[in-house]
């Protein structure tokens, strides 16, 4: 398909990536001149009038997540195959920096968990669910930056039964898989965050929490399979890392964070030392036996698209209509797709989301529910105006990005300094508290890094040294050595430079010089 022009505009360059699901190109687009990724999807898939007339709704809405953590999606069509338009990001997929079997850094982990849970909390705001949340639809730009892909294709697959197939790269999927994707039910936020969860402990050990020689047994240990704490594996993970990740993969999602937002909070706690607190949900007494319907007839290792799926006798919704996903749409089209529902409109201020489009609805998308039940749907009024908080300096970074959320701001970045204020503390705000600015527009904000500058202290006499350091935050080792050049009693050397930053609360070894 090289050089072919999609719907009159993008015009095909080389192949980048290729799957079970779709092939993708970079191509310009030759309207605004510039390149782009298109994804261009299977041909099974373009021959199905229902998966097309998903994905253009999935597309549609996919198009309306503004935000620094996914990958935009700017077109889709049809023809020759249906086909998605995206951001082209320079980098490498997670999945890429998995198999190359090194192991990831603890900080980098935590920066990447963080980046898919924000993106996450504002897609699920959004009323917007992954539902395929997986290395290979991570990003991780030449900047460092993450970002989460393949919003709409997601949705439109799961709603065409696709959760396991045999083409779309099913042990990938079975991996990440939530409990109750593997039986059949409705995936909400929290299969995300259970998915997340499946991500960041493999990210962390070096291996998924739950493996199998076959989907169907990776689909079984997601349901019943017992797991292994990731310290048992890892020794040296912080404190707090264990309740992080068994909360996240808790089989009940009643027992999951119930938002991405609570998981970014306790993640942050990991990476600035703070306690978690989240209570793990105590295991019931005795586990109900589950049914594991016609599993002896999968072949090849496959879960069947005719709707094959881990059942429980007492959770059959499937004589339940899903609700169709309508943010994005015009109320007009909301309304028509659901004809069968009652039907309450607000209306409210949305940066997000353009002016008189669906923002957010209530039910989320694909929650099972009774004809005839209502449905509150959010239209937007446009961005509108917030003012930023005049007193997010001083505020610990997990309160200013609270503080804005509530008034409809989101942090940008932030750039951490040298500073004597408590580590993650807000020294400045940019643009400046109290100033007026766009609804849904980022903040820039500088925090602590809780490292400041260690003093040099060669050359001074060894108490007045200590005191020194003392002082400063900084534990003393003490150890001794000899320069016939230097007056005894006076520090010779020191670790680390004077110059330097060091962490507050960390040791600083100075050598003193001592007759030998």
């Amino acid at each position: 398909m090289i050089n072919s022009l999609l719907g009159g505009r993008y015009k095909l360059g080389e192949m980048i990536g290729t799957g079970g699901m779709a092939d993708v190109y970079v191509a310009e687009d030759t309207r605004l001149a510039r390149q782009v990724a298109v994804k261009v999807l299977r041909s099974d898939l373009a021959r199905d009038p229902s998966f097309v007339a998903r994905f253009r709704k999935e597309a549609l809405a996919a198009a309306a997540l503004n935000h620094p953590g996914i990958v935009a999606v700017y077109d889709s069509g049809e023809e020759p195959a249906p086909y998605i338009v995206m951001e082209l990001i320079s980098g490498h997929t997670l999945r890429e920096l998995i198999h190359k079997g090194e192991r990831v850094p603890l900080k980098r982990a935590l920066e990447i968990g963080e980046g898919i849970l924000a993106a996450l909390e504002y897609s699920h705001q959004s009323g917007i669910v992954h539902r395929d949340i997986k290395p290979a639809n991570i990003m991780i730009t030449d900047n460092g930056d993450v970002k989460v892909m393949d919003f709409g294709i997601a949705r439109a697959l799961a709603d065409l039964g696709a959760t396991l197939t045999s083409t779309w790269n099913v042990v990938g999927t079975a991996q990440y898989l939530s409990p109750e994707q593997a039986l059949g039910e409705v995936a909400d936020l929290r299969s995300d965050i259970y998915s997340t969860g499946c991500l960041l402990y493999e990210v962390l050990t070096g291996k998924p929490p739950f493996t199998g020689e076959t989907p169907v047994s990776i689909a079984y240990q997601h349901v019943s399979g017992v797991l292994v704490t990731p310290s048992s594996i890892v020794p040296e993970l912080p404190a707090g890392i264990d309740t992080l990740l068994t909360v996240a993969l808790a089989k009940n999602p009643d027992d999951r964070y119930q938002s991405a937002g609570l998981m970014l909070d306790d993640l942050y706690k990991i990476k600035t030392g703070e306690v978690v607190t989240t209570k793990v949900a105590k295991p019931p007494v005795s586990r109900r036996k589950l049914l594991i319907g016609a599993i002896s007839t999968i072949a090849a290792g496959a879960l069947l698209v005719a709707g094959v799926f881990l059942t429980r006798p007492d959770t059959d919704t499937s004589n339940l209509p899903q609700l169709p996903n309508v943010v994005g749409l015009t109320q007009a089209e909301a309304q028509a797709l659901l004809g069968d529902y009652v039907v309450t409109i607000t209306r409210a201020y949305d940066g997000r989301i353009p002016k008189d489009r669906v923002a957010s609805q209530a039910p989320l998308a694909t929650t099972r529910a009774q004809k005839g039940s209502g449905v509150v749907l959010v239209i937007s009024d446009g961005p509108g105006n917030s003012e930023v908080p005049i007193d997010l300096v001083g505020m610990s970074l997990l309160d200013a990005r609270s503080a804005l959320t509530s008034v409809g701001l989101v942090v940008a970045s932030t750039e951490a300094v040298p500073s004597d204020q408590p580590q993650g503390t807000v020294l400045k705000v940019t643009p400046e508290p109290g100033s007026t600015i766009t609804a849904g527009s980022g903040v820039v904000l500088q925090i602590a890094s809780g490292e400041v500058s260690v003093p040099s202290l060669i050359g001074i006499e060894a108490l007045q040294a200590k005191t020194i350091l003392v002082q400063a935050g900084f534990l003393v080792r003490e150890v001794e050595g000899f320069d016939a050049n230097q007056p005894i009693g006076v520090v010779i050397r020191q670790a680390p430079d004077g110059g330097t930053t060091q962490t507050i609360g960390k040791s600083v070894t100075i050598t003193i010089n001592k007759t030998p």
